[in-house]
């Protein structure tokens, strides 16, 4: 079922459920304010012949015992009868409109009565020892009650039918911009990633479409991001496989240790591949948003003695670690395996950047309750502060470096994605790496324990 049917039939619906209680509740007032009016019109009609009927001179009875009097006489209105009778039953004037039988007055005041096989509404009053009866027709009255009933009820039928169309063209006029959003998505290429632009919105689907231009946005990013990695990758690629190609070759054409040489040349260029590869799947893994979490909790001091492990299976310069007090039982709010991935990375970096003979420093530290930092300062060539912006690149390198270029890019992407602080301090004499890590609250790292 379309929107649009579903709003007319809920809205439509409650459109003919209030207009018929209220048309109802008017027609049953109208019949009672109508039936009111007939029966007060009865009452005055008889104080209005008693009052007239002081003043004609005394009836003369007929053969019959009935004196005719005209309804001009006795004041009456067309279409009312009236019959004036003595308190002994005897009657002495009717009006031409009153039926040949005679009408009971015996009781006073409102009733209904039969009178040859016709229903009347009579009135009765005692007035001066005389008996004053006034009484209609009750089929008249129901011709009279169709009448206005009717009346009343054709302009509600039409208001409501009215309203009901009304609502219909409202609700299409409504959901146009709807319309024109899905032409307009409809219409557009699988690649393209260009904003909406459609004018005027109205101020409910205006957030829509602004939420929608924002995930265009967020897909041409990606797709960006994507090509540059593939174009990356694919230069970055190609000269370790020359290289591992070229030495193959001449190991195939020589013999001895011109020949190991190659092959060892080889093996180097192959294993440059491989942590390049690594490097690069884990960047896609964390920037592609695959979930590392292993439900597994580790302290803050656990992650930097494995990173340490880990990067010391490589030659390079030793790192003396410092690590404080506050920051020893803490457990931090990170997948163990990101941590290390990006401590290792770091590690690496400024292992292979610090000069021969000096050290890299490596603390761990609790500058507040909630957060652990971890710091490397590395004593090497250092870099230039109008470039420390560019260091984070995919395959960035600077002129005497050896790396595949994405340890640092990974160690950015782990700290936007967990709202980490990474902050790179050029020095004199080297560099300066920050990076501060939440840490779980207190009762979830103590459960843990």
């Amino acid at each position: 079922m379309s929107l649009r049917l579903r709003l007319v039939i809920t809205l439509g619906s409650a459109f003919v459920l209030l207009w018929s209680l209220a048309a109802a509740w008017m027609l049953f007032d109208v019949r009672n304010q109508l039936m009111l009016s007939l029966d007060q019109r009865l009452a005055a009609s008889a104080r209005m012949v008693a009052g007239l009927l002081v003043q004609l001179p005394q009836p003369e009875l007929t053969g019959s015992g009935v004196t005719r009097l005209r309804a001009e006489q006795l004041g009456i209105e067309d279409g009312l009868a009236c019959q004036v009778s003595s308190l002994r039953g005897e009657v002495i004037a009717r009006s031409h409109s009153t039926p040949e039988a005679v009408l009971d007055a015996q009781q006073t005041g409102f009733r209904d009565q039969m009178v040859s096989d016709t229903a009347w509404r009579s009135f009765t009053l005692v007035h001066n020892g005389m008996r004053i009866t006034t009484a209609d027709r009750l089929d008249e009255r129901a011709t009279l009650q169709r009448s206005v009933l009717l009346a009343a009820a054709v302009p509600v039928l039409f208001a409501l039918l009215g309203s009901l169309v009304a609502l219909w063209f409202g609700v299409s006029s409504g959901l146009a911009p709807l319309l024109r959003i899905r032409t307009a998505l409809a219409e557009r290429s699988a690649d393209s990633v260009e904003p909406l632009r459609i004018e005027p919105l109205p101020a409910e689907l205006a957030p829509l479409v602004e939420t929608q231009n924002q995930l265009f946005q967020r897909f041409a990013q990606t797709i960006e991001r994507e090509r540059r990695l593939t174009d990356d990758a694919a230069h970055e690629l190609r000269s370790p496989l020359t290289a591992i190609k070229t030495h193959l070759q001449v190991a195939l054409m020589t013999t001895g240790d011109r020949s190991r040489q190659a092959l060892m040349h080889a093996e180097s260029g192959a294993d440059r591949m491989h942590r390049t590869l690594e490097q690069l799947l884990m960047l896609a893994r964390v920037e592609g948003r695959v979930s590392f979490d292993d439900g597994l909790r580790c302290e803050a001091l656990d992650v930097v003695q494995t990173a340490l492990a880990d990067a010391n299976q490589q030659p390079g310069a030793p790192v003396r670690l410092v690590v404080s007090d506050q920051a020893r039982g803490r457990s931090i709010a990170m997948p163990p395996v990101l941590a290390i991935a990006a401590l290792r990375n770091l590690l690496e970096n400024a292992r292979r950047h610090t000069h021969v003979g000096t050290s890299v420093e490596m603390s761990l530290s609790s500058p507040n309750a909630d957060q652990v930092c971890f710091e490397i300062r590395d004593y090497g060539p250092g870099i230039s502060a109008d470039m420390i912006d560019e260091i984070t690149e995919r395959f960035w390198r600077n002129s005497g470096g050896d790396g595949s270029g994405l340890g640092l890019s990974i160690v950015k992407a782990i700290a936007e994605r967990f709202d980490c602080q990474l902050c790179f301090d050029s020095l004199d004499d080297g560099l300066q790496v920050q990076l501060i890590v939440r840490l779980l609250p207190a009762d979830d790292w103590s459960m843990n324990e």
